[in-house]
């Protein structure tokens, strides 16, 4: 587990919202999104596709898409800075230099007339005053820190010449090249076989280490959360719906939709005949179950339920559910969802109105 070096926070986030123009009120892919990161921490966003993950990350960047746009009661920080009062040329600097983003399709984030070196030495040139020929050794000293074996060559390569794992070391060198002090992830092992998905969080664990950067990984698999996360937000519907230290939320879920991706993660069950050290034994394997699956799927923009954005997809859901969005109640220790049940449990006579009722 990765942990923060200090407890400065370095990333403050207050009530984001991104939106779109229909013809009736703005549609809000992210409603309210609120969390800090601090200096050397990793935290991760996790949650299904179209849940606002995504959005998130470009807001804090400003690279909505248009028409998107971030909220006006928006309140964005980084060291102490408001980023989204920040001219053109000041949020320039701020981007790549000290805010980097590793995006989720390397084959499509490069520039494929381009080699890989150009577009990295691109990088160091924008934000100083080296020489080409100085960007370009960084280039080539980058690669080579990423694990890319002969960088030299690498560099004078176009990104269809690399496999998809060199093509996403290149985008962390790129993103790493002028030690940002923040990096965002989105979904950076996403369309890689599993052994290369072990080597880039590996890669990007050991980068954090040695620069003591931040690290905000978005991602959907919660192997990943575990493995690199000292801190979780769970979001759902364009909002955080459960937040909690990494070994919080495994033993304790407090949220039904966390406890469904929970439930959903594939497990090796094997039988009581053989030990936890000794060579497993196909034969001793006992026979996989069913993963677990959440129902239904997440509803379109503007297509919410009132009340808990997730009742109609809850087993647990009530009357209250329906009546009143949840806030975000205190678990425990640096540990809130948005959950009634927190709070108050139905009594037994009580009929519930979600999903479960429903099957």
């Amino acid at each position: 587990m990765t942990l923060p070096l200090v407890s400065t926070v370095l990333l403050d986030v207050q009530s984001l919202q991104v939106e779109f123009p229909s013809q009736g009120p703005p549609l809000r892919a992210v409603d309210g999104v609120s969390f800090t990161v601090a200096n050397g921490e990793t935290v991760c966003l996790v949650g299904e596709s179209g849940c606002g993950k995504s959005l998130t990350a470009l807001a804090l960047l400003r690279l909505v898409p248009e028409p998107g746009r971030i909220g006006p009661s928006s309140r964005l920080h980084f060291e102490g800075v408001d980023v989204l009062a920040l001219a053109s040329e000041p949020l320039r600097q701020l981007r790549g230099r000290r805010m980097a983003m590793i995006f989720q399709e390397p084959m499509t984030a490069l520039n494929p007339v381009r080699t890989v070196g150009d577009q990295i030495a691109e990088v160091v040139r924008a934000h100083t005053q080296r020489s080409k020929r100085e960007a370009w050794q960084d280039a080539v000293k980058m690669l080579a820190l990423v694990g890319i074996a002969d960088p030299d060559a690498r560099a004078r390569q176009y990104p269809h010449e690399l496999s998809g794992g060199m093509r996403q070391r290149v985008m962390i060198a790129m993103a790493l090249v002028l030690d940002p002090q923040l990096l965002i992830a989105d979904e950076p092992t996403t369309a890689l076989d599993v052994t290369i998905q072990a080597q880039i969080l590996e890669l990007l664990r050991e980068m954090r280490e040695r620069t003591g950067m931040a690290l905000l990984l978005i991602t959907h698999d919660l192997g990943v959360v575990a493995e690199m996360a000292s801190r979780v937000l769970v979001m759902y519907g364009g909002r955080i719906v459960e937040e909690a230290p990494v070994d919080a939320l495994f033993a304790h879920a407090a949220h039904p939709y966390s406890q469904g991706l929970l439930a959903a993660m594939p497990r090796l069950h094997v039988s009581s005949g053989s030990t936890a050290d000794a060579e497993v034994d196909v034969d001793t394997v006992d026979e996989p179950e069913r993963l677990a699956t959440i129902g239904g799927s997440v509803p379109a923009l503007g297509s919410f339920p009132t009340g808990c954005a997730f009742r109609d997809r809850c087993p647990l859901a009530w009357e209250r559910c329906a009546k009143e969005e949840p806030p975000l109640y205190q678990v425990g220790p640096a540990h809130r969802a948005r959950c009634h049940l927190v709070q108050e449990r139905p009594s037994e006579n009580l009929k519930l109105t979600g999903a479960g009722d429903q099957a």
